[in-house]
């Protein structure tokens, strides 16, 4: 590893520390005695959709992996697809199935819209 990627690697650490921090406020959040339903239903729409961070939480995350795949694709031995293939596949099961059934138990929880 060259001390480029080493400090790449570092970075990366960096950020992942700092989402897991966000995320466990969000927990924290979620966690709270008076969170109803109509509140349950607003926040699992701003993972998916948020207003802050175009395209949510969710998206976000699967266009990262497609980026990785994308970079996979172009040093990946043979060019034989093996490793871009399961990350390209894992940002669909992100965006088609983790985020489509965020956007389900939301409407389960409040149908008539996210305004909390």
């Amino acid at each position: 590893m060259t001390a480029r990627s080493h400090t790449r690697l570092d970075r990366v650490r960096g950020s992942l520390g700092i989402a897991q921090l966000a995320l466990q406020q969000i927990e924290d959040d979620l966690k709270a005695d008076d969170v109803d339903a109509r509140e349950l239903a607003a926040i699992l729409r701003e993972l998916q959709e948020d207003i802050d961070m175009p395209g949510g939480l969710f998206p976000a995350l699967a266009q990262l992996v497609s980026t990785a795949a994308r970079r996979a694709e172009q040093i990946e031995p043979y060019r034989d697809g093996d490793a871009s293939c399961y990350l390209h596949e894992a940002a669909a099961l992100i965006t088609d199935n983790a985020g489509q059934r965020l956007n389900w138990a939301a409407r389960s929880l409040h149908p008539q819209g996210d305004d909390a």
